[in-house]
């Protein structure tokens, strides 16, 4: 069996309709700067009316420190990102987020606003993600702090109700983000991938991976080929 055939051994209800074919899944970590790079793709592959569902990998959650060494090497990265697709990583966000050392790099509640808005409100998933990811980078608040994280859901419309879900730390929440961090890996591991973000599209042969130099410098052919694709899947 060719890795573009593999599926997860044991799969969820969940994990049934993620990869039911003609599905785009993207795998992502909130703090990840390539994945902002990639939010325009992403933005025209759900504007276009493809099936998209997100995964957090949970890559980055942890309690990394900030470190001058760690700061320097992220604005190099994140210039690459800049050039190449666009996206802005301001200078706000240099000296207030990367300049503080007094915080950790841990996208943990990121991640956990994500899946509790994609467990109670999941037409909102890729929006609050794209706002959080905004809020860093363009804005420079810190999204390693919960309640920077509410803030920003609230800004993005999502009811008080998820919002304190979110900072009660619900147990549906923490279990969608272990299951999807889960499916995460396995898929990557299925398609030999080894950072994010990671695009697929399910068909009905497997799981097939996009070409990731198309999310970045080519969003136009490549929502062109995947719209007609869907159809074929």
């Amino acid at each position: 069996m060719s890795e573009s055939e593999t599926r997860p051994a044991v799969e969820t209800s969940e994990e049934v309709e993620i990869l039911a074919p003609g599905t785009i899944v993207a795998i992502v970590d909130p703090l990840c700067g390539w994945c902002w790079g990639a939010a325009p793709a992403l933005a025209r592959i759900e504007a276009a009316g493809l099936p998209l569902v997100v995964l957090a990998s949970g890559l980055f959650i942890g309690d990394r420190p900030m470190t001058p060494e760690f700061a320097d090497y992220a604005w190099k990265n994140d210039r690459r990102i800049a050039e190449l697709t666009g996206q802005v990583f301001s200078e706000v966000y240099r000296e207030k987020v990367l300049g503080d050392f007094e915080t950790k790099f841990d996208s943990g509640p990121a991640t956990l606003a994500l899946a509790t808005v994609q467990l109670r409100a999941p037409a909102k998933a890729l929006a609050v993600l794209h706002a959080l990811q905004a809020a860093r980078w363009v804005d420079g608040r810190n999204v390693v702090d919960e309640a920077t994280c509410a803030a920003v859901l609230r800004e993005t419309g999502i009811a008080e109700d998820v919002v304190e879900a979110f900072l009660a730390e619900e147990d549906g929440a923490i279990d969608l983000l272990n299951q999807r961090a889960a499916l995460a890996r396995e898929l990557m591991s299925a398609v030999g991938a080894r950072g994010v973000p990671t695009v697929l599209r399910v068909t009905h042969m497997g799981i097939e991976p996009v070409e990731p130099r198309a999310i970045f410098e080519d969003v136009d052919g490549l929502v062109a080929r995947l719209v007609p694709a869907a159809g074929n899947a």
